[in-house]
């Protein structure tokens, strides 16, 4: 989903998902305060690119990863 100028991300907060590697790794951000999309990023890189879901669909997506019905690859 392409972010739409509506939604500025310069004053967003962000927190690692509680699914992110604590060594430093592999951190994913998310940020909760845009009704409809959670926008997420790669702490590693926070003035870089960031992805935005529809809500329903990141909360799917959660849901299969704490059921355990995705595997990794």
């Amino acid at each position: 989903m392409k972010i739409s100028p509506e939604y500025d991300l310069s004053e967003a907060i962000w927190r690692k998902s509680s699914y992110s590697d604590g060594s430093g790794g592999n951190c994913l951000e998310v940020s909760d305060d845009h009704p409809g999309i959670v926008p997420v990023r790669d702490s590693k890189d926070p003035h870089g690119p960031a992805l935005a879901f529809r809500a329903l669909a990141w909360a799917s997506f959660i849901e299969s990863v704490k059921s355990g019905s995705l595997h990794a690859a």
